[in-house]
């Protein structure tokens, strides 16, 4: 069980806005952006090969392209050799590209890396790929190979600007490693989908209709999905993710899904959490096709974010959502209990739920309230760029306000919670709200729910547009920071939770007039290998550690960077990064690369020390 003292849900590439078409289930139609006709299929980079000569790269000193004996090329003779000194060493090599806009683009290089270092753990000597001021990945003496290594990376977001290509290269003091580029390419084609390619199924939109029993404990009804391929991989399958499966068995599973339509259903997996769906044909990009099927859910009893608790019913991640795929292939990682799991891209829902006129039911988005049949009432909940959607059914006490910046809140409260509490976790909300929206962009989802309870164990949990929480000033605050760094800025919460938890954590600090004096001083590591970076299947297993260091040692970390670079970068550095992730996915190599943008001191000291890898 969690020891956490709040419970975060969460949280790269500019938002996805692949266009999405509505269709009936199992057919396909072509989404191709109107600029596509614009872009020539081409080749940005000259000389990649570097047969001709040096220019029009820029090296850091003659040499670096070179086809001295030592290393060889990849093709043709000559190559970039970058280190292989023994010494402490910098090589760098660049060249500025124009990408046209409308342009799907694709970086491509091999990379052969061949070192005289003996460690199987740690990276001495390290190069650094970066188009801009974004890092797309850095490799190491352990990438050591005996041969040529391909590497591609999309930069379709960089479309329409002009931008440097540049490799840097740095090693210790001692045993050379060598970094031996060639055939270097920056490909152009018409893009078929704008946005992030790298991540898919893109800009799912779901339509839900359930209707509940007379207790809000259970709910039946049609879930369908409409989904885009944004990747150039052709997909055959798509996963939904039945999370709250983790809280029953295979044999009686709270989630069910049964006829699939626009797909064929495969075998549960992953703890019968994920579901595979095969596609009636593959998905080529910038396609579309819509899968729907029959949905049941039974809450468990317990005072979770998933159970009920006498009258009051909580439903976080109770609908399936698509899996998402990217580089790495598919992420089906399973359910945490210490921490989230919930790594799931931008989305639409529209969600009616028919349930007695007793029971009040707040959820994510903006809702309206309409009269069923007889005794009881339909909330149709509507929400936009949300990464999921949750809800709450009893016989809630409400009280509403309206924030200082214009956001509407809404507390409901469960039996017990003194009506002062309840004005204060109001006035807390409000002022929350204001205040994170002034520090990272305006709050985008409509109204603020926020259910208060008296016995949940976790502290705290955030959904878009929808938090659990207990009467406790710090936590809402903190669940409601989420509302950026999670639901606004996502990221993959189960490998990188730090980008949402120590993020939060750091919004809170803010918002509470809070500076972390010292707190770095305090930090004592349990073993070389606890990092903050460090992935929920690292804390599963040191789950004892995980709140100290995630969440303790990481905003410690942000204010140690504040203090470092500045505030008034350090806030710049949050504001624009927030917007230009918007919608969209925060990686710790883009955070690092901004933040290193943000400043003229070099951070690589910084990130060693405070253990932040990535």
């Amino acid at each position: 069980m969690r020891s956490t003292p709040h419970r975060a849900l969460a949280t790269s590439a500019l938002a996805v806005m692949a266009l999405a078409v509505a269709l009936l289930p199992g057919t396909m139609a072509s989404a191709a952006t109107t600029s596509a006709a614009a872009c020539t299929s081409s080749q940005l980079i000259t000389n990649g090969g570097f047969e001709s000569g040096t220019s029009p790269w820029t090296q850091s000193s003659t040499g670096v392209i070179t086809n001295r004996t030592g290393q060889s090329a990849h093709g043709g003779t000559s190559f970039a050799w970058l280190d292989g000194t023994g010494a402490t060493h910098t090589d760098t090599l660049s060249q500025s590209v124009t990408i046209p806009s409308g342009c799907a683009a694709t970086l491509s290089f091999w990379l052969h890396t061949d070192t005289a270092e003996t460690t199987s753990s740690t990276a001495y000597d390290k190069l650094t790929a970066k188009i801009g001021s974004t890092t797309l990945a850095t490799y190491s003496n352990l990438d050591k190979n005996t041969g040529y290594v391909k590497k591609s990376f999309d930069v379709s977001a960089f479309a329409g600007q002009t931008v440097t290509v540049a490799f840097s290269g740095t090693e210790d003091s001692s045993l050379q490693t060598s970094f031996v580029l060639d055939d270097i390419a920056l490909d152009t084609s018409a893009a078929t989908t704008p946005g992030d390619t790298t991540r898919t199924p893109a800009s799912p939109s779901y339509t839900v209709s359930l209707t509940s029993n007379s207790t809000g404990t259970g709910w039946t009804g049609h879930e369908s999905v409409t989904f885009t391929n944004a990747s150039a991989t052709a997909l055959s399958e798509v996963y939904l993710r039945l999370w709250d499966n983790y809280h029953g068995t295979c044999s009686a599973p709270p989630i069910t899904v049964t006829n699939v339509t626009g797909g064929t259903a495969g075998a549960l997996s992953v703890a019968c959490t994920a579901l595979e769906v095969a596609l009636p044909a593959p998905l080529a990009q910038g396609q579309s096709t819509t899968i729907g099927f029959d949905l049941g859910i039974t809450v468990p009893s317990g005072a979770d974010r998933f159970g009920y608790d006498g009258s009051f019913s909580m439903i976080g991640n109770a609908l399936p959502v698509l899996a998402v795929q990217d580089g790495s292939g598919w992420h089906l990682d399973p359910y945490t209990n210490n921490g989230e799991s919930f790594y799931s891209l931008a989305a639409d829902f529209k969600v009616t739920l028919d349930h007695p006129t007793s029971l009040l039911v707040p959820a994510t988005g903006t809702s309206t309230d309409t009269p069923g049949s007889s005794g009881r009432t339909v909330t149709t909940a509507t929400a936009s760029q949300v990464r999921d959607f949750a809800w709450a059914a009893g016989p809630f006490t409400k009280i509403s306000g309206t924030s200082p910046g214009g956001v509407p809140v809404n507390i409901y409260s469960v039996s017990g919670i003194s009506s002062s509490s309840a004005q204060s976790m109001l006035s807390t909300a409000k002022s929350a709200v204001d205040a994170h929206a002034g520090r990272f962009g305006a709050y985008p989802y409509g109204e603020l729910d926020a259910v208060i309870d008296n016995n949940f164990w976790f502290g705290g949990m955030e959904y878009p547009g929808f938090v659990l929480d207990l009467v406790s000033t710090t936590a809402l605050t903190h669940e409601i920071g989420h509302q950026w760094w999670y639901g606004i800025v996502g990221d993959d919460e189960y490998n990188s939770p730090w980008l949402d938890e120590a993020f939060t954590d750091y919004a809170t600090d803010l918002a509470q007039g809070l500076t972390g004096t010292n707190c770095w001083n305090s930090v004592s590591w349990a073993s070389s290998a606890e990092k903050i970076t460090n992935s929920m299947a690292y804390w599963d297993a040191h789950s004892s550690r995980y709140s100290t260091v995630v969440y303790g040692y990481g905003k410690c970390a942000l204010h140690d960077l504040r203090r470092l670079i500045g505030d008034t970068a350090m806030a710049g550095l949050l504001k624009s990064y927030a917007t230009s992730h918007w919608y969209g996915v925060s990686t710790t190599a883009e955070f690092k690369a901004a933040a290193q943008a943000a400043t003229s001191t070099d951070l690589t000291s910084f990130w060693t020390t405070h253990r932040i890898d990535g």
